[in-house]
């Protein structure tokens, strides 16, 4: 398998950014799962989000986390139907179909070789075994966004490509971390 490949993945990440900021406007995502769950929350409790006709928005809250920027979360969270909240919802879609166009590749790629079609220590694992590290790890980073009140790709990519010196912060201060730990991770994999 190339080398390479990160290449082009990053070039139509960053393409992608590009149009998205061009045509419409930065790229959130993080926002997005407190709408999911702010909507979830106002399906058991209706009154946490009302309209109310005095406010730019609208809408109103009785949780001040909905309630800020005049009631902003608020307006989302009570009309969904965005381009934001169906560009999040996309994502899963999106990894799902790039899985199943890379495993396809690589099953036919492995025949060609004649090469198990996977190793011994994945079987072992299983489904939660091999997933249940990234899972916990995307969790975290995410309730770390939402706790700093910020988005990791809005941050870092769209801020980035906005000339944010923050944004640029963010950017080295992730590969910071993330470096040594995968090199970690690594080590501790090739341990056992």
């Amino acid at each position: 398998m190339n080398k390479n490949n990160w290449i082009k993945g990053a070039l139509v990440l960053g393409f992608s950014f590009f149009i998205a900021i061009l045509f419409l406007k930065p790229i959130e995502v993080s926002t997005q799962f407190s709408v999911l769950s702010g909507i979830v929350h106002s399906t058991v409790d209706s009154d946490v989000i009302v309209e109310d006709s005095s406010r730019e928005t609208g809408y109103r809250s009785s949780n001040a986390y909905y309630d800020k920027s005049e009631g902003k979360l608020a307006k989302a969270i009570k009309n969904p139907l965005n381009y934001d909240f169906i560009f999040v919802l996309s994502i899963p879609v999106g990894g799902y179909l790039g899985y199943l166009l890379f495993s396809r590749k690589k099953k036919a790629e492995e025949d060609d070789n004649d090469v198990e079609s996977c190793s011994l220590d994945d079987n072992k694992k299983g489904v939660i075994g091999k997933y249940a590290l990234s899972f916990i790890g995307g969790f975290l980073l995410l309730f770390g966004a939402r706790m700093a009140d910020g988005c990791t790709s809005g941050h870092m990519m769209s801020g980035m490509m906005q000339g944010s010196i923050s944004g640029y912060v963010f950017a080295v201060s992730v590969f910071a971390t993330a470096i040594p730990t995968a090199i970690i991770v690594k080590n501790i994999k090739k341990a056992n």
